[in-house]
């Protein structure tokens, strides 16, 4: 008779000369191939991410050679190694673990002629290590996880604070927060923050460099910041820590050294990662490795938590406690397209006038390259000067044609309004006058909301949708929405001021994804 714990039998047979078997736990309820070994599971997640040898072997701190052998199943690696190599991988411990014990076993299998005996084994060697795959998607959904503390009260300290991402999203997750200090160096962001959070002037920096961690020591759950992009971003001219706007990062590690708070998550653009041939984040990660905390890192896409908007980048989530394992949260369905976002009635000062539908209908103003996405044209950025809109573009070259049956030169639009051929960017939409041929925007998915987008012209960084057969720009209160900030979000500053700031902010939902994954409570002090 079979053990308790397998509630059908175990296959078991050789094929190629090499032994494999499937089992199936009542507890687990996982099925584990051990027909692929530890090296070769390694040697396939590589591939699948795209990552040389040299890369993975640099990154777990081994060599080239030393990585090879544990691919061909002769070497094994230490702890330390096996937990980076996790890392990288962007693969749980428990997975790899199956494929660890599971080619160290197999071996010995050949000596057991009896299925019984094997199943013995199995149960007596994997144990729990054999996880239920169902159980482990659940725990990486991060929407259905709830909290061990929901009444907890979570002491929090942002710096580059701007509209309160963090703040904002706890609020959302209705929990209880002790807001120890914030700052930014912007006096409209500053009357913004104080307007929707409970902060006293006492708490507010101006300067990150005034901030003296020690004073917090110990007083903090967690830490939030993400030091000015513009340096490290694809619109800026990437000048990184040449930039004293990238320098302000060591303010951010200084303080993490000196508060000691149990959790940070620093934020930046995706452009981090490849500034200076890597060097930049080798820096980055070099710094965090002093601190003595444990991080992860990984580029996360607004569009991939609920948000229409197209927007990349790297969050890095460190934890005092080194035991932490943490994994970022998976990526769901976008259920709501941008036009789900879009207010009823929107005042006509955000409509374009009639100068301003000629401008962006010019066939002076248009791209050099075009791109159809899904069926619908839109005119494409550069993609050395501007966030992609959505994803990768395909380019054809016979929509130049078509654009010449519906777009015509405006000659009495002032030269000043032609964008700049390095800011050519902007979305061609229906509706006007200009146009002859019915031409979809793609409301699915908004390009990156930047700190510039109240410019019309020049910067040609608006967001413009079709509304009611006529071309306007978003409004505040949508590009809040897009950020995930709710309505009631108090605007106490200008049209122009709340555009940067929405721009400038962390979109609410994503940190909400790792919140709920990391369970914040657990890392709170009482």
């Amino acid at each position: 008779m079979l053990p308790d714990i397998f509630s059908e039998p175990t296959k078991f047979a050789f094929q190629n000369n090499i032994p494999y078997f499937w089992t199936k736990s009542v507890r687990t309820e996982k099925y584990i191939n051990m027909e692929v070994t530890f090296g070769e599971y390694i040697k396939q997640r590589r591939s699948e991410l795209g990552y040389p040898l040299r890369k993975v072997a640099s990154h777990i701190d081994i060599d080239q050679s030393t990585l090879g052998k544990v691919e061909k199943n002769e070497r094994s690696l230490s702890l330390e190694h096996f937990e980076n190599l996790c890392q990288i991988l962007q693969t749980d411990k428990t997975t790899l673990l199956n494929y660890h014990y599971s080619s160290k076993i197999i071996e010995d299998l050949k000596e057991y002629p009896e299925c019984k005996e094997v199943l013995n084994i199995v149960n007596e060697q994997l144990g729990y290590y054999i996880t239920k795959q169902e159980s482990f998607k659940s725990l990486q959904d991060w929407r259905e996880r709830e909290f061990s503390k929901p009444n907890a009260t979570i002491r929090i300290g942002t710096m580059f604070s701007g509209i309160g991402a963090i703040e904002y999203a706890f609020e959302r997750l209705n929990l209880k927060t002790k807001i120890q200090f914030a700052s930014d160096i912007d006096n409209f962001a500053k009357q913004s923050y104080f307007a929707n959070y409970n902060i006293k002037e006492k708490n507010w920096y101006n300067d990150v460099c005034n901030i003296d961690g020690k004073k917090y020591k110990n007083k903090l759950d967690i830490l939030v910041g993400g030091s000015p992009c513009q340096s490290f971003s694809m619109v800026g001219k990437r000048k990184g820590f040449d930039d004293t706007r990238g320098t302000l990062f060591y303010e951010f590690a200084r303080v993490v050294k000196e508060s000691q708070p149990n959790v940070f998550i620093f934020e930046n653009v995706k452009g981090l990662l490849n500034h200076d041939n890597g060097n930049t984040f080798e820096t980055i990660k070099a710094t965090f490795d002093e601190l003595g905390y444990k991080y992860f890192y990984q580029v996360l896409n607004a569009k991939n938590f609920g948000m229409p908007q197209h927007r990349e980048r790297i969050f890095v989530v460190g934890f005092k406690d080194n035991s932490v394992n943490f994994q970022f949260p998976e990526g769901i369905t976008l259920e709501h397209k941008m036009q789900d976002f879009l207010e009823d009635y929107t005042d006509s000062k955000y409509y374009l006038k009639e100068k301003g539908v000629k401008f962006v209908t010019s066939s002076k103003n248009r791209a050099k390259r075009y791109t159809q996405i899904n069926g619908e044209i839109a005119l494409c950025q550069k993609a050395n000067q501007q966030f992609n809109w959505h994803g990768d573009f395909v380019f054809e070259e016979e929509i130049e044609s078509k654009f010449n049956e519906f777009v015509f030169d405006v000659n009495e639009v002032e030269e000043k309004y032609y964008l700049s051929e390095k800011t050519r960017d902007y979305v061609l939409s229906s509706g006007t006058k200009t146009f002859k041929t019915a031409v979809k925007t793609d409301l699915e998915v908004a390009r990156p909301l930047l700190q510039s987008m109240h410019k019309m012209h020049r910067s040609g960084v608006d967001n413009y949708v079709t509304h009611s057969g006529r071309i306007r720009k978003l409004t505040p209160k949508e590009c809040l929405r897009l950020m995930g900030f709710r309505d009631d979000f108090k605007q106490v500053v200008s049209d122009t001021q709340m555009y940067r700031q929405a721009g400038n902010s962390i979109v609410v939902d994503v940190l909400i994804a790792l919140l709920k994954q990391m369970d914040i409570t657990k890392f709170a002090s009482k």
